[in-house]
């Protein structure tokens, strides 16, 4: 039977919004998602949406009514996604949500017996990918991303740095030919985008098409 399980971590990149929508699509699609944060991201997180992570011993509920919040702020109504909250409400009771903290190491994530269907790290920073690149595991987030790799498993990076330098490049190169994917968060236009929102969707869309989640997140190309 093929896992449920996708390992969401948040880095200290620009581009929070991606993850919030990415975590209530997975949800939506009914898959567990085991969410991590960095510090960092809680403070991009805070500069971008003006919204805090609740703490980590929360429970799903408060981490449920906090993503439910993000997306009904006046920056994301701004940004359109008053629209996407009609045609893929957020489900409060869909999925399921499990928080780690980012120096746990009990979790279950942290090991290769523990069975997932794959990891995002959305945004990804820089300092993240070099972790992953030179086996760095510091922290859960790195930890589960080389799990991901030693099994074989799908991992999606999310950059979204630019421009890249010499080093980041080449660390770029080392993830994929190590069998991660780098998937930046740069959006297409040819299905007409409307809004902030459509442009969000793209780039998850393009994720959940890596992992195997079926969504109606936008107009694929060829397609009327």
């Amino acid at each position: 039977m093929t896992s449920q399980n996708v390992v969401v971590a948040i880095t200290g990149a620009s581009g929070s919004i991606y993850a919030v929508r990415l975590i209530s699509v997975l949800l939506a699609a009914n898959r567990t998602v085991h969410l991590v944060t960095s510090g960092a991201a809680g403070q991009v997180m805070r500069r971008e949406l003006e919204c805090d992570f609740p703490a980590v011993s929360a429970g799903e509920s408060a981490w449920r009514a906090a993503l439910q919040k993000i997306q009904q702020s006046p920056i994301a109504l701004k940004w359109g996604f008053d629209t996407k909250q009609a045609s893929t409400p957020f489900d409060p009771n869909a999925g399921i949500l499990k928080v780690h903290g980012i120096g746990d190491y009990s979790a279950g994530i942290a090991s290769g017996s523990f069975l997932t269907a794959g990891m995002v790290i959305c945004p990804c920073s820089m300092g993240t990918l070099s972790a992953i690149a030179t086996g760095g595991s510091t922290n859960l987030i790195h930890r589960a991303a080389d799990v991901h790799l030693k099994e074989r498993r799908p991992l999606v990076l999310v950059p979204r740095e630019t421009p890249l330098s010499v080093i980041q490049l080449e660390n770029m190169t080392r993830v994929s030919q190590a069998g991660a994917t780098v998937l930046p968060s740069m959006p297409g236009f040819y299905h007409q985008p409307q809004s902030v929102a459509d442009l969000v969707d793209f780039v998850v869309a393009r994720i959940c098409d890596h992992l195997h989640v079926p969504h109606t997140l936008m107009q694929r190309w060829g397609e009327a």
